[in-house]
């Protein structure tokens, strides 16, 4: 028959040399996984600054290794290039971007070739090692290499040195190469970023700031899709730009756009308006989306104003060389579909509403100079600007007449 045997926890009583010890290793490790996640910290905040990142991980490693001086080199050009040191501020004013080969001659040429860690118990007893100079300067005995590689691909090394032969331990090594790592995914992000930030600007070429940046963010694909919101639509297009066309050179004709875009598309980006589409004389601009602006209204209006006041220097100008050009704009304010148009190869992001076709009819309608507003947009800006009503109008595509107000200016006080 079976007995049942109860097991009792047998407490260990650990020598106090010995439970001294292991309480040291308990606060190594802490240190050491804080250490690391201080300078994950650093790299997922600061992506772009190689510089604060390097200093940080070179001054953590080298301290946690027990050691005096660290460095940290990047490859370039078959070349070994300090980025960031510590305890070496001697070696670095008098050996100043001295660059490594990689050969036999130095720890982290070795490791280097090896594509592991290397150590040198002592450099002087090392017939291959030749940085006797920088060893008179700096006085170190034991150094370490530990590469830095990305995909097998040696990218740079880290270097620590002890000026005692002390050889480094397996952990200390094990910790030397989770700091090359994660000078790896420093650098990873830092050229990830890089790129972004590229895409971004070549986006901004040839999309509005704030779609470019749309397209390039997280919640980016949900805008994309398709949604509602209150918008400010405005148009604007060119008076006399059809009897200016039918006798103007081509060069003369790309020159008057060139400017006339060039001049309004400044005053898009300073007034945050999103830039759906320049057509010819004829542009598309609306504010609200994908950036939300409480006081789009007003940015609109305050950036017609602006547009019309920048066109009459224009329009000077080129009436001395017998260019006859005006502008008219129409702005509206209404509730629209938002997000990408187009088909699969050829996506704009763009906007879709009565509210579009009221400001294009507008815009349309518009006497040269003037800015026509409908009854919402003035609801919100008539106590920003002076205007002056100009009737309803039989606009197409509208069944019944639509009130409009044309903007004299803003209000002086």
């Amino acid at each position: 028959m079976a007995k049942n045997v109860n097991h009792a926890l047998v407490e260990v009583n650990l020598p106090p040399a010995a439970e001294k010890r292991v309480r040291e290793l308990e606060q190594e490790y802490l240190e050491r996984q804080l250490a690391t996640n201080d300078v994950l910290r650093l790299i997922s905040a600061s992506p772009l600054d190689l510089d604060s990142v390097f200093k940080s991980v070179i001054a953590t490693a080298t301290r946690l290794c027990r050691a005096e001086h660290g460095r940290i080199y990047l490859l370039e050009d078959d070349l070994f290039r300090s980025v960031a040191s510590t305890g070496q501020d001697e070696v670095d004013s008098r050996f100043p971007n001295e660059p490594e080969r990689i050969d036999r001659r130095t720890a982290i040429g070795r490791a280097a070739m090896t594509g592991g860690p290397v150590m040198i118990a002592d450099v002087l007893a090392d017939p291959e090692y030749h940085l006797l100079d920088t060893q008179r300067v700096v006085g170190f005995r034991t150094v370490l290499g530990v590469p830095i590689q990305k995909e097998g691909r040696i990218i740079g090394a880290i270097a620590t040195g002890r000026n005692e032969v002390r050889p480094f331990t397996e952990s200390e090594i094990l910790l030397m190469t989770t700091f090359a790592d994660q000078a790896t995914i420093a650098i990873e992000n830092a050229h990830q970023m890089q790129t972004i930030q590229r895409q971004k600007a070549e986006l901004s070429r040839f999309l509005s700031p704030q779609v470019a940046a749309l397209v390039s963010s997280t919640v980016g694909e949900e805008l994309l899709a398709g949604h509602r919101r209150q918008i400010t639509a405005l148009f604007c297009d060119l008076r006399g730009f059809t009897a200016f066309a039918e006798t103007a050179d081509p060069e003369e004709l790309f020159g008057v756009l060139r400017t006339y875009h060039e001049a309004m598309g400044e005053l898009i980006v300073e007034h945050g308006g999103t830039l759906e589409h320049f057509a010819g004389d004829g542009m598309m601009v609306f504010f609200n989306d994908p950036v939300l602006q409480p006081d789009h209204v007003v940015r609109a209006v305050r950036m017609a104003i602006a547009m019309r006041e920048r066109f009459a220097e224009l329009a000077h100008g080129w009436h001395r060389l017998g260019y006859e050009l005006a502008v008219g704009i129409g702005v509206a304010v209404g509730y629209a579909t938002l997000g990408r148009i187009g088909f699969e190869g050829r996506y704009d992001y763009g906007a879709i509403g009565n509210v579009v076709i009221l400001a294009s009819r507008l815009s349309a309608e518009a006497r040269p100079g003037q800015i026509l507003l409908n009854q919402r947009a003035h609801a919100a800006v008539e106590d920003v600007v002076d205007t002056e009503e100009v009737g309803e109008l039989n606009l197409k595509g509208f069944s019944r007449p639509i009130p409009a107000l044309n903007v004299i200016g803003l209000r002086s006080d």
